[in-house]
């Protein structure tokens, strides 16, 4: 699966997704690697929880690597920028 058609197959199958800033990073950009790294940004609480259970389910046949982090960790650390991530919503749409 190239990243475009990783990111459709997520926002489609993940819905509480659009609660959160979710980005592609690292080898699976380039159509590389083993896995695939996801970044999920945004509050805890159950919609997170519920998001987990939906990319539990979508990474089933899926080599999904997926980091968790709130606004302000994400800040802090500048992991958007450093890791050259793509938001999904972008990567879907071609």
């Amino acid at each position: 699966m190239t990243a475009n058609e990783i990111a459709i197959f997520l926002v489609t199958s993940c819905k509480h997704l659009s609660f959160f800033e979710s980005y592609m990073f690292g080898s699976a950009l380039n159509g590389i690697g083993n896995d695939i790294d996801i970044l999920i940004v945004g509050d805890r609480g159950q919609r997170l929880s519920n998001l987990k259970k939906e990319i539990k389910l979508a990474g089933e046949n899926l080599p999904l690597d997926v980091l968790y982090m709130d606004r302000s960790e994400a800040i802090e650390t500048n992991f958007i920028k450093n890791e050259s991530c793509v938001m999904l919503s972008v990567l879907a749409k071609g």
